[in-house]
């Protein structure tokens, strides 16, 4: 049986990071596909309906991804845990390690963007601008500490390098920055939790 695995994402700019980072963490026996939403009510939304659509696909697993932004991160997957038991699918959270699951539920804290932060290297090469001290910073060792919005300060960051000046182009940077990402050095606590996660259903 060849392992499918669908991811739900709340918006494309997290659509654009799993395109690039997923052939590095799954075999190549797995297949997979990103499906976007309109942000977080949306996908919360529509849940329900999707989950169930899974359900009788034996060969399919579920990835639900979303921000923590400012939600109590355990009230948000506490929600996701509930949802997937109503429908009456098995979560990692819910089964004993190392038994068989269909749905994984992570969140990234605060945001998406923090994985960025967690690989300096990779920023740095999409934008060599970034200066080679960030990392060194008291306010950036900690990717998932960042207080005030993690997109906000990633907008900052390449402004004062000299990058999207506008405005921070979301897709845009998350799509050239995650090029670069390697994942077993990342250190967002977050990423490496979706990671370990993910190694878990393959």
């Amino acid at each position: 049986m060849t392992l499918h695995i669908e991811f739900l994402v709340e918006e494309y700019s997290a659509q654009a990071v799993l395109e690039n980072i997923l052939p590095k963490l799954l075999s190549q026996e797995t297949s997979f596909a990103v499906r976007p939403f309109r942000g977080k009510p949306d996908l919360l939304k529509n849940l329900p309906a999707r989950l169930k659509g899974y359900k009788h696909l034996p060969d399919y697993r579920v990835v639900v991804l979303l921000d923590r932004d400012n939600d109590d991160c355990q009230i948000l997957k506490d929600k996701l845990e509930a949802i997937a038991g109503e429908i009456g699918l098995e979560t990692k959270s819910l089964v004993g390690s190392g038994q068989p699951f269909k749905v994984l539920n992570r969140i990234a804290i605060e945001e998406l963007e923090a994985w960025f932060f967690g690989d300096v290297e990779a920023l740095m090469a999409a934008y060599p601008g970034v200066p080679v001290s960030l990392s060194k910073k008291a306010k950036y060792r900690d990717p998932d500490a960042i207080t005030g919005g993690t997109a906000e300060a990633l907008e900052k960051v390449l402004q004062r390098a000299g990058y999207h000046l506008g405005h921070l182009e979301k897709v845009k940077a998350a799509r050239e920055i995650s090029q670069h990402m390697k994942p077993e050095l990342n250190r967002s606590r977050s990423f490496q939790v979706f990671r370990e996660g993910l190694s878990c259903i393959v």
